[in-house]
């Protein structure tokens, strides 16, 4: 059997359609992951996107859709047939169904709801309800629910006669006549139990669930805990509402990284795609920030100034300015991104804020020291300064190395204490910071040095 390679699959779909060979670009798509018909359709225009699409089965479409990009999915609403959409609809799971309609312009959304049965439109508009960034709003109803006490052949019946339209079947979420949710069961222990078994007798109560209006983030953290494939979502009275699936949450992971990204590059924070985002929003986006740090820095132009004399005195600490501020920079960059991740995957706390600066403080002393000789040696050794120049430079470099080290550890943590995104504490803004308080100590230092 040959084994699946998604590059040579692309390039032979893109031969069969280059070459109009369609049964044989059919029978292609039909045995082609939908991720990679989504990767290959990216690159078509409007024309060949429609075709390709209609050569696909009915569920091959509804997956090759949920897979679409925004742009791909708005592009293709607007080219098929109301027969297509309400197929599309009804094609797909309803948390997908969701997703697209928050992304989707007002009249393709029309379109959409106009294509899908009143039940449809009803859990809609539920559910579009609920915040963006919330439980609620990733979540999907297609679960299997069982009662306490059904049998395992019961719920195995169930399982048959509903279990093609849910998103998972393995586990079953038992709840009671309110709906309240008691409890779970897995598809493996219902198997491998007597057919009389009650349900009652093999579910697990401690079952760990989200509230519909909790931030999704959040909920990215319990699945990164607890290594769920599904998690349950309730109401304020715990009733089962939804339940949102692995896949959904490794959207919001992947997302919640990107604005991090962002933030720690001092980038406004944007869902669209680099590819299809113009370079005037993107423009927009890095402005602020770059012209915040601009005028932030303008306090290192301030120390410069009124160290004149120092830096007229000697003209040698000019050319070590550099090294220092560089070095500064990129201590406390990586203390901060440490923190940054291990806040973020929940391994630092604030509580922990001592822990931590005290480690800094430990790693930072030791880093310095071995970077204050080296730059002793360099400065002896290569730039031929002097031992004066040369011990000024060496101090400083230790200094700057602690300091910048702590200062990298308690900034995302201070920024979180106040309510501020961590990530915005990042290497530009550190690195001003830093610069500012190593310029200080670097002057400083040289007046007592030199007894200026």
């Amino acid at each position: 059997m040959e084994s699946y390679n998604s590059e040579q699959r692309i390039a032979e779909l893109e031969e069969l359609l280059r070459a109009k060979d369609i049964p044989n670009l059919k029978d292609s798509l039909r045995r082609t992951n939908p991720v990679d018909i989504e990767e290959f359709m990216s690159d078509l225009d409007n024309e060949q996107s429609l075709i390709v699409f209609r050569l696909l089965r009915k569920d091959d479409a509804a997956e090759v859709f949920a897979e679409l990009k925004n742009e791909g999915k708005h592009r293709l609403l607007t080219s098929i047939t109301d027969p297509e959409i309400d197929s599309i609809v009804n094609a797909l799971n309803f948390d997908d169904v969701i997703d697209t309609l928050e992304e989707m312009p007002a009249t393709v959304v029309k379109r959409m709801l106009k294509n899908s049965d009143a039940e449809t439109r009803k859990k809609v508009n539920e559910f579009l309800q609920f915040p963006e960034d919330s439980a609620g709003s990733l979540m999907t109803t297609e679960f299997v629910e069982v009662k306490p006490e059904m049998t395992c052949k019961e719920v195995l019946d169930r399982i048959k006669k509903v279990g093609s339209t849910k998103v998972t079947i393995y586990t079953c979420y038992v709840t009671s006549k309110r709906k309240s949710l008691l409890g779970y069961v897995s598809l493996r222990l219902i198997v491998t139990s007597d057919s009389d078994t009650k349900v009652k007798d093999l579910m697990y109560e401690d079952v760990i669930s989200v509230e519909a209006y909790e931030d999704q983030e959040e909920v990215a953290k319990t699945f990164m805990r607890y290594g769920f494939t599904a998690l349950p979502v309730v109401d304020s009275e715990r009733r089962l509402i939804g339940i949102i699936t692995v896949d959904d949450i490794m959207d919001v992971m992947e997302l919640e990284a990107t604005e991090d990204f962002q933030r720690m590059a001092a980038i406004t924070p944007d869902e669209e795609e680099y590819s299809t985002t113009s370079a005037f929003k993107l423009a927009k986006n890095r402005l602020p920030w770059l012209m915040f740090l601009m005028i932030s820095a303008s306090f290192t132009s301030t120390i410069l100034k009124s160290s004149q004399q120092v830096i007229e005195s000697i003209i040698a600490l000019n050319m070590f300015i550099p090294m220092l501020t560089d070095s500064g920079g990129n201590a406390g960059s990586q203390s901060s991104t440490l923190v940054i991740r291990g806040m973020a995957t929940g391994d630092v706390e604030l509580k922990d804020w001592y822990k931590v600066v005290f480690k800094e403080l430990q790693i930072g002393l030791m880093i310095g020291l071995v970077m204050a000789i080296v730059a002793f040696g360099k400065c002896m050794l290569f730039d031929k300064v002097g031992s004066e120049v040369s011990l000024i430079v060496a101090l400083t470099i230790f200094i700057i190395i602690v300091i910048a080290k702590v200062v990298g550890a308690l900034l995302p943590m201070g920024a979180k204490k106040i309510g501020f995104d961590p990530a915005i504490m990042a290497s530009p803004l550190i690195t001003t910071i830093v610069d500012s308080i190593g310029l200080l100590c670097y002057f400083e230092v040289a007046k007592i040095i030199m007894g200026i």
